[in-house]
């Protein structure tokens, strides 16, 4: 399957530390917060959009790493990661990150599957998003 993936922006966008009203409701990690569209580029090709807002521990200054999505069937998944601290965080920093991927099927798909993925060790948390 021909597949395009590109990542548009992957930034950090808190000035200020950013901690959460209530942190005893909050479970870390924070599931990644998405939304996502079909566009078509003025000549260009189908492309989904997603754009996601990612809560990580403010002690690590290293931008996520985005995993090249895959599709199965009609669901994408896509996966966020980071070295993720086994401590709560006392403050997180907010990523912004927008992505467009396409392939041949992607008009097919209508669910996304997004992971915070800890690389050590391997743990995640998730969330899904119906397409319109």
């Amino acid at each position: 399957m021909n597949v395009t993936f590109n990542i548009v922006q992957n930034t950090k966008i808190n000035t200020d530390v950013f901690t959460f009203k209530n942190p005893e409701t909050v479970t870390y990690p924070v599931a990644p917060l998405i939304s996502a569209k079909l566009f078509t580029p003025v000549g260009g090709v189908l492309t989904l959009k997603i754009r996601a807002t990612l809560y990580i521990n403010s002690d690590d200054a290293a931008p996520p790493t985005i995993n090249i999505p895959t599709e199965y069937g009609t669901i994408l998944t896509l996966i966020y990661s980071y070295d993720f601290s086994e401590v709560t965080p006392e403050s997180c920093d907010v990523w912004y990150v927008e992505v467009d991927y396409s392939s041949e099927t992607v008009g097919k798909i209508n669910k996304i599957e997004s992971f915070m993925k800890d690389v050590d060790p391997e743990t995640s948390r998730g969330t899904s998003t119906v397409l319109p």
